[in-house]
């Protein structure tokens, strides 16, 4: 069974209850986390804040820095235990287990390099004045993280907030908690005070939602979908606490016929196939142009049916789903599909060693989708892409941007002058000329627009949201 770790220390929820821990691979139980309550929640802040305010806030940059360096070196010496319950708490295949460790190395070296790097400016200004700014921590950090990427978002979310000098209480999705509770006894191990790092589990409407309202939380950082981010702006905003939001996306691969096609198609299909496409980024709709459309759909069609889906262990192009109501609503989308005469073109294959209790779901490719059809306007989060094509740049644009999401973008052309075009015309947070993803990118800053959210994480931009700014005008005649 596991426990929160609440200020260094393994924990009991105060309701004693608690939620099953299933294997996606096989839809069987294996372990138990604590289902949390307000009052857990309610331990955590208070013992985070103890650490703020004695302890914390009197550690310098430097030192902070070194203690991230240090925690990165130890997530490297743990990278394939780590990996191992990434695996079986989320069904990834062990190549994506494995990078998801290597990411969060990635993201405490990274900011680990970045805390005695956040500097503030002076300001020129009336005779008989100097006037500075300096960028002061929120003090106790929130964060809601999803189990479609824990390990990499917390490193992205807690590394960043950690960094500016903040604390952390992290409520992680309840299908998915067991690495991110052993990274907390890591940083513990290392040399984190009691309270930097604090870890709550439990469900969204109980911990989660009981972690939102807590008045001792000055920041929130939350991704998952639009409709719950909407509920925490306003549960937010009730007593104006500011918020950074990642909601998803229904991010467009865009295909001009100068496109290098054999660079071209292994990243379309990585970008959705990737964690089965349960992924805010996944390139879900790829928009062809007419002249290269057929071509290129046969393509694609035959590289689809080469994948092959089955238990994580297995380390396949494609694991299991997270979890039999994700699996539901994959089939749901694809009987929507069905019942308006949308033409598959191609689907992988579901190998013979996968239990049939596990929830898997052959990746399969769609044609000539509708603009408006659900399927072209919402988050499937499964290893489904739609494709349509365009006549002109202008109707490229017009398809990718006629979703409310704006996450992220890729463009193929070979014409310079049009990679420009489009990425200045394309309403999203990123993106992605001749590539999709850049590799992971710890350095680039990471949001959305529109329904896709706010703020950035990654990179060094995100440490700007982690800060308050202050302005100090010194007369001195």
């Amino acid at each position: 069974m596991q426990l929160n770790y609440i200020a260094n220390a393994s924990t009991p929820s105060s309701s004693g209850r608690t939620i099953p821990v299933i294997d996606p691979s096989d839809g069987q139980v294996f372990d138990e986390i604590q289902r949390s309550s307000a009052q857990d929640i309610d331990a955590a802040v208070h013992a985070a804040r103890q650490c703020f305010d004695a302890v914390w806030c009197k550690v310098s940059a430097a030192e902070r820095g070194r203690l991230l360096m240090k925690l990165s070196a130890k997530v490297a010496e743990h990278a394939d235990e780590l990996a191992a319950i990434e695996q079986r708490d989320c069904g990834k295949p062990t190549r994506q287990a494995k990078a998801d460790a290597l990411a969060l190395v990635r993201y405490f070296e990274y900011y680990a390099g970045a805390c005695d790097k956040l500097h503030g400016e002076t300001i020129p200004y009336q005779d008989g004045y100097s006037v500075l700014t300096w960028r002061e921590p929120h003090g106790v950090t929130g964060h809601i993280i999803p189990w479609n990427y824990p390990m990499q978002i917390f490193g992205r979310s807690v590394g960043g907030a950690l960094a500016a000098g903040n604390v952390s209480v992290v409520k992680p999705a309840e299908d998915a908690c067991l690495s991110l509770i052993r990274v907390a006894q890591l940083a513990a191990e290392v040399g984190f005070p009691a309270g930097a790092i604090n870890i709550v589990t439990g469900y969204g409407h109980e911990v989660g939602d009981a972690l939102a309202r807590h008045p001792g939380i000055d920041h929130i950082s939350f991704t998952g979908s639009p409709g719950v981010g909407t509920i925490i702006q306003q549960v937010a905003a009730e007593r104006h606490c500011p918020v950074t939001l990642e909601l998803g996306g229904k991010s467009p691969q865009i295909i001009f016929a100068d496109a290098d096609l054999d660079a071209a198609i292994p990243m379309v299909i990585n970008a959705i196939v990737q964690n089965a496409g349960q992924t805010c980024s996944a390139g879900s709709r790829v928009l062809i142009d007419e002249l290269i459309y057929e071509p290129l759909l046969e393509r694609l069609g035959q590289a689809f049916e080469k994948l092959r889906v089955g238990p994580a262990i297995l380390d396949l192009d494609v694991g299991p789903l997270i979890r039999a109501s994700q699996q539901q609503r994959v089939w749901d989308f694809l009987s929507d599909a069905q019942v308006a005469g949308i033409p598959m073109v191609a689907q992988g294959q579901i190998v013979d060693e996968a239990p049939e209790t596990g929830y898997y779901q052959a990746p399969t490719l769609l044609r000539d989708v509708p603009v408006m059809h659900r399927l072209a306007q919402e988050e499937v989060f499964g290893p489904v892409l739609s494709a349509m094509s365009f006549r002109d740049e202008d109707h490229a644009v017009e398809l990718a941007n006629a979703t409310k999401f704006g996450l992220v973008a890729g463009v193929w052309t070979r014409d310079g002058a049009r990679q420009f075009r489009m990425a200045r015309r394309v309403k999203s947070g990123q993106v992605f000329i001749n590539n999709y993803g850049a590799g992971g990118g710890v350095e680039l800053p990471f949001g959305g627009v529109k329904s896709s959210g706010y703020g950035r994480e990654k990179g060094f931009e995100a440490l700007l949201g982690f800060t308050t700014l202050k302005t100090v005008a010194i007369r001195h005649g």
